[in-house]
Formats: structure tokens, C-alpha cells, sequence
């Protein structure tokens, strides 16, 4: 058996399309096909379940998946071994992480690596849901949660802030908040009730109060709503920094600490180069976070 068609079959399967799978090897979907009919012809079994959907496992297909990553994960090593250890990290890395922390936290941290590492290419993945690991959507991700399932392998990175914020221009049109109870009749600024994919977004019953005026999916939108004086609302206290005239409110009534977890695959912790970026990217998190909170009280 190929390993090149096992790891078009991968791509696949990952992607659930010919489309999806063509992107990531940088291959015309119709190669990408014949590619797969190949793979199929040699093993005498269909891998897809083809439909307008896409591209679903077969039962064949499922039972080869997790052969054809040990495959994947072999040539890894094969490679790092003949390569060798070098002073600067090299290749794709690939992280996933929902968008306040890929848009707030990560870009310095990342660059600063990059910086480092002149031969890496780091690219990092914003989400607002859940980063899918197990169809290899990133190489590793950050989570608000730590999963609980999956072939994983979960490191805390360190607890965040969040406060209740609002600028400058929008508190001088309103009535002072000296109180939870001051909040009655401004207008919040938060996420969307029924797209919230982790509970430990859900800011709402820390706020005492059962929905939102301006809301969105994304941590971005919300943030410059609220630097707009739009309304006010629940603000990392890292991306403060970036927002001049945004002042946190109710500091010592109302403070939200989360934690970030890194979420790697359990057979990655084979590869040195993906646990030397692990490395790296857990402790330059840990000191931008206190550098901008720092900043933020400040």
C-alpha cells in the first residue's frame, strides 16, 4: 500500500470532501478522486459513501483511519529522525483557538516565536466553536474547557481575566454604575444565546440577566461595539490594551476568571519539534497574559 494515496485517503476523510481535501494537499480534486478510486480498486473495499453531503467513512474506511495515521505519524518521526534536532524550529505549525484569544493574545505571542524561528510558518485558526483536532483541522489548539474525550493530551496554560467594560463615550451619556443593580436599563453587548459553544462563555448569569441587546458569535464584533460606545459588556482583560478610552467597571464586584488549555494530539507528544512550539507558545502566553492584565489594572 502507498503511503502517498493513504495520506490523500486521510486528507479526505478529514475534510469530507474532494474539494476540502484538494486545498490541503494543494492538488486538483479530480487527482484527489482518482487518487481514492485507486486506493479503493487495491483494496478490493469502498472507504466513501459518496452523496451530496460529501464524502462519509464506510465502515472500511473507519477501520483504515486509524492505520493510516499511525502511517502518518511514522513518517513524521522518520523524518524528524533523519533531519535531526536543529537550533530553530522549521515547517507548518497550526493552531486553533476561539477568536478573542486568536485575535488578542496570540498574533504577539506568535510573532515573537516567528521571530525566533525564522524557518517556521505558524498560522493560527479563529473559531468561534470548538476546533475539531481529530480531523486534524490544526495541529493543536486552545481551549476554554479541556476535553474530557478523544485521544488528547491537555495542558493548563493559565487563568484569564474578564470584566465588565465600557468607554469613555458611551458612560458619559448614561446614568454612573456604582452597582450590579445600575445595569437595569443599559443596553449589554454579548454573545448570541443559542451559538454559545462552551459554558464557560456564558456570562450572562454572572451579569444577573437573561439576554442581550447587541449580540454576536464573535469576541471581535462584540469588542468593537463596545470601543464604539455602542454598550457595554464583558471584555478580556488582555484585549483591553488595545481599546484606548475602554474602562473596566465594577472591578471589585464583579471579576470572571477562565483558563486556556492546550489540546494537542496524544501521538504528537512524539514529534520534538511540535513539544519545542508547545513549549514556547505555553510560555509566551503566560508572560504576554501578565503583561497586558498588568497593563490593564493599571
Amino acid at each position: 500500500m502507498d503511503w502517498d494515496d493513504l495520506r490523500v485517503f486521510l486528507a479526505v476523510a478529514r475534510g469530507e470532501s474532494l474539494s476540502a481535501a484538494g486545498r490541503v494537499l494543494r492538488m486538483d480534486p479530480a487527482t484527489v478522486g482518482r487518487r481514492v478510486a485507486r486506493l479503493e480498486q487495491g483494496l478490493g473495499a469502498p472507504l466513501f459513501a459518496k452523496s451530496p453531503q460529501g464524502y462519509a467513512l464506510t465502515e472500511a474506511g473507519a477501520r483504515l483511519v486509524d492505520h493510516a495515521e499511525s502511517a502518518e505519524q511514522a513518517a513524521l518521526l522518520a523524518t524528524e529522525a533523519v533531519k535531526g534536532r536543529s537550533e530553530g524550529l522549521s515547517g507548518q505549525v497550526r493552531i486553533g483557538a476561539p477568536d478573542g484569544c486568536a485575535n488578542y493574545l496570540l498574533p504577539q505571542v506568535c510573532a515573537t516565536i516567528a521571530d525566533q524561528n525564522p524557518e517556521l510558518e505558524v498560522q493560527i485558526v479563529a473559531l468561534p466553536r470548538v476546533v475539531n483536532l481529530s480531523r486534524r483541522e490544526a495541529d493543536m489548539a486552545i481551549a476554554v474547557s479541556p476535553p474530557t474525550a478523544g485521544r488528547l493530551v491537555v495542558q493548563k496554560i493559565a487563568d484569564y481575566r474578564l470584566h465588565l467594560s465600557a468607554s469613555d463615550a458611551y458612560l458619559a451619556s448614561r446614568a454612573p454604575i456604582e452597582t450590579l443593580e445600575d445595569l437595569r436599563g443599559h443596553r449589554i453587548v454579548g454573545y448570541i444565546p443559542d451559538m454559545i459553544f462552551d459554558k464557560e462563555l456564558d456570562y450572562l448569569a454572572d451579569l444577573g440577566m437573561n439576554g442581550v441587546e447587541l449580540a454576536s458569535n464573535s469576541v471581535a464584533v462584540q469588542f468593537q461595539w463596545i470601543k464604539g460606545g455602542a454598550g457595554l459588556g464583558i471584555v478580556h482583560d488582555f484585549a483591553l490594551p488595545q481599546a484606548e478610552g475602554v474602562k473596566r467597571l465594577l472591578v471589585e464586584e464583579m471579576e470572571l476568571v477562565r483558563s486556556f488549555y492546550l489540546v494537542r494530539h496524544a501521538d504528537d507528544r512524539r514529534l520534538e519539534r511540535m513539544n519545542r512550539f508547545a513549549e514556547a507558545l505555553v510560555a509566551g502566553m503566560r508572560a504576554e497574559l501578565a503583561r497586558l492584565e498588568a497593563q490593564a489594572a493599571s
